[in-house]
């Protein structure tokens, strides 16, 4: 396997890592600072919020500079942002560098991406992208665990030293391996925005943030909706979780081979049917130890599956605003977790804590119609400009006189 692929993976794991690992340190974090835990649990939402906000603002202003200096840059403000949160005294300066830790993620991710559809072929494409994403995915099978057990062992500022470590790695990494990148093409900034305007476009990336809006309501609220098979264990509810994070990287790496075979309608719109079923059934699954296995491992395949196909339909649209859109992408699916911890605390207020899984799969068929529709102005277009390019072309087998 390509190396230079393994270290921008290795980058997108320790973010991921970052993103996800947060969770199981905020009590510590809460004692350490003499604040709340909820107060604490805004170091996610700002770490979200920095990313879902900079990633397509970052994609648009330095889409001229070099993509190994930026990939570099961008590493090692992460770097930074999170030494600076493990050595951070009170909550404000925590929170503050949890901004800065999201930008350089915000400007690594989807570069990282737009350099792995330039270092392979088209026929090659997803698997490229599949390997990247890997690292996200693969963050909240090992990176997480690692991360929250090294903080047991020590104390939460050792978790974030460990992500730090993680990130210079790969920045090393990218910096020796990375040596020669093709330079997207320069265009302004307004026709790299144009695409935004794009139905096509609009409606996939509405598809990303409607679809881990359920996915992710679901994982937030994980303890709550597992209860009857955890009992309150939360090593039970670890393992279990380790088990769905673990089926999440196969599920993005297959989902890279498929799109380079198929057409990536058939993956988004089948994953996104099973997954609604399998959220449906979740309230009667999630009571048994081995239907709640076999669910979680269906939801991992079929969840982190959707992110490499929604990328290569994008791509396809678009490979111009490649980074952009990916960008975009990126913004619509972390938009979708900052909302789901928001929209499944509504819902508890109405449902049963064991029905969270079918108010995710409302998000996620709202996501299906929009992905249907996504494919109808896509063909749409398809159909319009073969039309446009047969009128161009000059009529053969006719006589001169014919008009």
């Amino acid at each position: 396997m390509d190396r230079r692929l393994l270290m921008l993976a290795l980058g997108m794991f320790a973010m991921g890592t970052d993103n996800f690992v947060v969770a199981g340190i905020l009590p510590s974090v809460a004692e350490s600072l003499h604040t709340s835990v909820s107060l604490a649990g805004q170091m996610v939402t700002v770490y979200a919020l920095s990313y879902a906000v900079m990633a397509p603002v970052m994609a648009a202003v330095a889409a001229g500079w070099p993509r190994k200096f930026l990939l570099v840059l961008a590493l090692g403000i992460f770097v930074l942002g999170n030494a600076i949160t493990a050595l951070a005294s009170d909550l404000n300066t925590v929170l503050l560098s949890r901004a800065l830790a999201g930008l350089g993620a915000a400007m690594f991710a989807p570069t990282a991406l737009g350099v792995a559809t330039s270092l392979a072929g088209p026929e090659r494409r997803g698997r490229a992208l599949a390997t990247v994403t890997a690292g996200l995915a693969g963050a909240t099978a090992l990176g997480a665990p690692i991360g929250t057990f090294i903080g047991g062992l020590g104390d939460w500022r050792s978790t974030l030293w460990f992500v730090a470590a993680l990130g210079l790695v790969s920045m090393i990494g990218v910096w020796t391996m990375l040596r020669s990148v093709p330079q997207p093409p320069r265009i302004t900034l307004r026709a790299r925005l144009a695409p935004v305007r794009d139905i096509r476009i609009a409606l996939t990336l509405l598809t990303s943030l409607f679809a881990f809006g359920g996915f992710l309501m679901v994982y937030t609220y994980s303890g709550l909706v597992l209860d009857r098979v955890t009992g309150g264990d939360e090593r039970l509810l670890a393992g279990l979780l380790l088990v769905w994070g673990v089926a999440a990287t196969a599920g993005n790496l297959l989902a890279g081979r498929l799109v380079d075979r198929y057409d990536s309608r058939r993956i988004i719109d089948a994953g996104l049917a099973v997954a609604i079923l399998n959220f449906c059934a979740l309230p009667w699954t999630s009571a048994h130890p081995a239907s709640a296995i076999a669910a979680l491992v269906v939801w991992g395949l079929v969840g982190w599956g959707l992110i490499v196909p929604q990328q290569h339909r994008l791509v396809k649209i678009a490979p111009e605003a490649a980074p952009l859109l990916l960008a975009l992408n990126n913004t619509a699916t972390y938009a979708g977790l900052a909302c789901s911890g928001l929209l499944g605390g509504i819902a508890l207020l109405y449902v049963d804590r064991h029905y969270l899984g079918v108010v995710g799969a409302g998000l996620i068929a709202i996501a299906l119609l929009l992905a249907l529709a996504a494919h109808r102005c896509i063909e749409r277009e398809r159909l319009r400009s073969g039309a446009v390019g047969a009128a161009g072309k000059p009529l053969r087998g006719l006589g001169a006189g014919t008009p």
